[in-house]
């Protein structure tokens, strides 16, 4: 069989002609180097989208605003940071950066995050645990406000990994306020991108100013080079930047875009009981950066059965994302489950995978992708 010439992406960047004047302006004044109008003015449209009371600091990566996230939470050598099991790396690594100690957690079934239980249960085990971190799976907020209160009652701090989760609300509320400290990012397949890069957001201005020093080298404001303190080079360009201003003003349009996709996948698999799509709480709303699909345990297709039929037509999906307590770096850490047998966190794993969520595809790309689908139900 012959590959089809057009390639389907899983999600990539979505670009509009309102990002080159801003870059323009950028290479029109000189001001190519990190920080510039474009990085204040990136940092001031997020604070707006994301409601009052917000401050951010730009920077050059998520998983950059995560390491100075745990920082400036006081992690140290040794400390004990307990961190969901289903995510990305990146959620996890900056955790090892500073010598501290990831306790990996499992999800629960009704939004795919950080099983509340689990957590409970974590600080029954390590009552001085230093910090909490709970990302967004896909889009979909986790149980944002019971997790917080219970990092509450311990007196820990709980940062938000909203990486995936940028347009996302929670009992009407956007992502990313519900930490002490939130995370943004801006990579090539996210609901917005800037090529590269991320942002720290807080209702805490002292903790954004921080970040922003410490984003520059912990340069002390003295005429000649002084440093008190160890800095990072985790400043976002200017360059950049202006790809964000550019992107936020059509955030709300890929929003959309992406429920769209949602609701066809919903609508199309919807006989097919072997088929449900990636749950929610009713409370939130997700941004549907990626559909994703999982199996019932008694289906005749699997996961890879469907992955493998669109890659031979150059269709593009993913695996769900390998739990961390399964990946051979984290293998000597302690994981933290409330159901026995199977977790949670590897079940998903077993039975799932993402479709093509790319908010370009056309109604002929939507119909191949579900045709093929459909055609292994025998639909």
């Amino acid at each position: 069989m012959m590959m089809s010439e057009k390639r389907i992406f899983l999600s990539s960047p979505t670009m509009h002609d309102g990002e080159l004047k801003f870059i323009h302006e950028a290479f029109d004044t000189n001001w190519v180097a990190p920080l510039g109008k474009n990085v204040d003015g990136f940092e001031e449209d997020m604070q707006k989208y994301l409601g009052g009371g917000i401050y951010a600091a730009a920077l050059s990566a998520g998983t950059a605003a995560i390491h100075l996230a745990l920082i400036l939470s006081g992690v140290k050598h040794g400390d004990i940071v307990l961190g969901p099991s289903l995510t990305f790396a990146a959620t996890v690594n900056p955790i090892t950066y500073l010598g501290a100690v990831p306790v990996l957690l499992d999800s629960e079934r009704e939004s795919w995050n950080m099983d509340p239980e689990a957590l409970r249960k974590a600080f029954e085990k390590y009552p001085q645990t230093k910090a909490v971190i709970a990302a967004n799976l896909y889009g979909t907020p986790a149980k944002l406000k019971e997790l917080r209160e219970i990092c509450r009652e311990h007196q820990t701090a709980f940062i938000e990994d909203a990486a995936e989760s940028l347009g996302a609300l929670y009992d009407g509320e956007q992502t990313g306020r519900f930490g002490d400290i939130g995370i943004l990012s801006f990579n090539g397949n996210k609901i917005i991108t800037t090529s590269g890069g991320g942002m720290l957001v807080s209702k805490d201005e002292a903790v954004v100013k921080k970040t922003r020093f410490l984003a520059t080298q912990a340069r002390e404001p003295a005429r000649h080079y002084e440093h008190k303190e160890i800095g990072f080079n985790y400043r976002m360009s200017n360059i950049v930047a202006g790809i964000g201003r550019g992107q936020m003003q059509y955030l709300d349009e890929h929003v959309r875009l992406k429920k769209e996709l949602r609701k066809q996948y919903a609508e199309a698999f919807a006989d097919i009981p072997e088929i449900s799509l990636n749950p929610y709480l009713p409370e939130s709303e997700p941004n549907m950066w990626l559909t994703c699909m999982l199996l019932s345990g008694d289906s005749p297709v699997k996961p890879l059965d469907i992955m493998v039929a669109l890659e031979k037509e150059n269709i593009e999906t993913r695996p769900i994302w390998k739990p961390m307590h399964l990946q051979p770096v984290y293998a000597g850490n302690d994981f933290i489950q409330i159901v026995e047998g199977m977790s949670v966190s590897e079940d998903i794993f077993n039975r799932g995978l993402c479709l093509p969520s790319d908010i370009k595809n056309t109604k002929e790309d939507m119909d191949r992708i579900i045709g093929i689908i459909r055609g292994l139900f025998g639909k």
